[in-house]
């Protein structure tokens, strides 16, 4: 019998796109509005019969047909940043893994790692486990305090190659970064992005209520870490058994390439090349000139807010370590320019507002760098780049083709009735009832919405003044939009982030989808659970 075969995923996002356009044929389109009504702004919605001239002019929805090819041009200028994002990040790791620093830090870490073994307990425990829970809690944390999303994207290429040299698959990798930082996300303590626009919409204190949200950030992150280290414990007895096996061969192939030449090149990169010097020097130079323009640095986290001399410490730190490390080997130098490069990122996002234009420079200057430290021309280095780019273009154009579902939907102007219409069966219901259908709505609508500042602009504005008729507080509210935009994030193929994470790590989107949905619908039940205490309990700012 002749195995069926999976389409590709850019035929499985075109059939998105084209049941997203049917449905604008069956769907009356329809918006909401903001509307003054007695000294306060309210969201009214109109079908588009019914639109007031003052708005009617610029609302021009239709059933959308030939559309569904335009809308992937729109994907892609909608997802321009993500998509550029995507290729300088693989381009310039492209570069950097020229030098074999990851295979040579890997190697390093494994090393260390064997040495614990030696301690009963950690042996009984296991260090893998031990490593994979702590990244986890990192990353889960890096989402819940300042929303990271996109960033991930560059931390996954890091992070699978580590997953498969300690005997795991890509998938494994993915849930260390990507997973865990939307677990984080989900279960936010103090995510500006989430929890901070949406509370400000609510008219609530801002990041009131940490107290439970901390209490549901733990339940989440224990959950996610319990279910990876399942699966990886299955991956580590049977690799076969990895839904992604003959996907994984590409890391494996790089891994095992690196492994097999890793002495003859280290022998190579060994020898001081003058450049590499040089190369440190102007790096340092650059550190030290930050570190004097900007000697206090001021990480915002919630509403608190903490000043510490960031740059000088870090420059500082690596015109130390990157001494010793390029005086053992280049390779270790480029990993110091990689550690650095995280640090800073950390800084510029708490500290300077950086987002993915800031971070994609940062890398292409980690990038640069490591090309010209292995003593690589400009006119090589840039060979390079175009390869790096290459490999990963099929992962940014999926960023653009996914994009395309929303566009369909927005311009067949249903999402607003979509809206409208789930928000109309609240009526008449208990209070946990209300709740679970708000939780239940927002889910929904992250699958066609994924952006959950887009989304908190559109739907708390219509939620919390209900929620006040139905004798629900604000901030149940805003956990219930919390829970509802975070979980269904890491399924639907409406999210660039997730799409382009795959894309990089290689996966196709349908074997995640069959890896991650049961998982999913863990994390809704407990969502819908850890939402009724906000209701039956007082809790303190509910």
């Amino acid at each position: 019998m002749k195995k069926r075969k999976v389409p590709h995923t850019f035929v499985i996002v075109f059939c998105c796109i084209l049941i997203a356009a049917m449905m604008t044929w069956f769907i009356k389109p329809g918006k909401y509005v903001s509307e003054q009504v007695g000294g306060e702004t309210v969201m009214t919605f109109y079908y588009q019969d019914q639109l007031p001239e003052a708005y009617a002019a610029d609302f021009h929805a239709e059933p959308q047909t030939w559309q569904v090819f335009s809308a992937l041009f729109k994907g892609f200028v909608k997802q321009s940043s993500i998509i550029v994002f995507i290729l300088i990040i693989g381009g310039a790791f492209w570069i950097m893994n020229k030098s074999k620093a990851i295979d040579t830090g890997i190697m390093a870490f494994l090393r260390i790692t064997k040495r614990l073994e030696h301690n009963k307990l950690i042996r009984k425990i296991g260090v893998n486990n031990i490593i994979i829970t702590l990244v986890m809690i990192l990353f889960s944390l890096f989402g819940s305090v300042f929303g990271m999303s996109e960033e991930t994207i560059a931390f996954t290429l890091i992070i699978i190659p580590l997953a498969i040299s300690m005997g795991y698959d890509s998938i494994v990798g993915v849930c260390m970064v990507y997973v865990a930082a939307h677990i984080g996300f989900s279960g936010a303590m103090l995510n500006p992005f989430t929890i901070g626009i949406a509370q400000g919409i609510a008219e609530i204190p801002l990041f009131s209520g940490i107290g439970y949200r901390a209490v549901c950030w733990v339940i989440l992150t224990i959950i996610g870490i319990a279910f990876v280290l399942w699966y990886a414990n299955k991956v580590k007895k049977n690799p076969t058994a990895s839904i992604v096996y003959e996907d994984d061969e590409y890391w494996r192939r790089t891994e095992n390439g690196e492994r097999r030449t890793e002495n003859e090149e280290l022998s190579v990169f060994r020898s001081p090349f003058s450049v590499s010097w040089w190369v440190y020097a102007a790096i340092t130079a650059l550190l030290l000139f930050c570190a004097i323009r900007y000697p206090m640095t001021t990480l915002k986290v919630g509403n608190s807010a903490t000043t510490l001399p960031l740059l000088p410490i870090g420059a500082g730190l690596f015109a130390l370590i990157g001494f010793f490390a390029l005086r053992k080997a280049v390779p270790y130098f480029v990993l110091t320019m990689l550690f650095g490069t995280v640090y800073y990122l950390i800084i510029g996002v708490l500290g300077y507002d950086w987002y993915i234009m800031e971070i994609a420079t940062l890398f292409l200057f980690m990038g640069v760098c490591s090309g010209l430290s292995i003593n690589k021309s400009a006119s090589e280095i840039a060979k390079l780049f175009i390869e790096g780019m290459g490999d990963i273009l099929s992962a940014a154009v999926v960023v653009g083709l996914a994009a395309g579902i929303v566009i369909v939907l927005q311009d067949g102007g249903v999402i607003d009735t979509i809206l409208y219409g789930l928000s109309k069966s609240m009526n008449n219901l208990g209070a946990i009832a209300s709740t679970e259908i708000m939780y239940g709505i927002q889910t929904l609508i992250n699958i066609v919405i994924p952006s959950g500042s887009a989304k908190a602009a559109i739907t708390m504005p219509i939620m919390a003044p209900f929620s006040d008729l139905i004798d629900i507080s604000r901030q149940t509210t805003v956990m219930a939009f919390q829970f509802g935009d975070g979980f269904t994030n890491m399924i639907t193929p409406t999210s660039g982030v997730l799409i382009a994470t795959l894309g990089v790590a290689r996966i196709p989107w349908e074997k995640w989808v069959r890896f991650i949905w049961k998982f999913i619908l863990v994390l809704i039940i407990v969502g819908a659970l850890l939402l009724i205490p906000t209701v039956t309990m007082q809790l303190e700012g509910f």
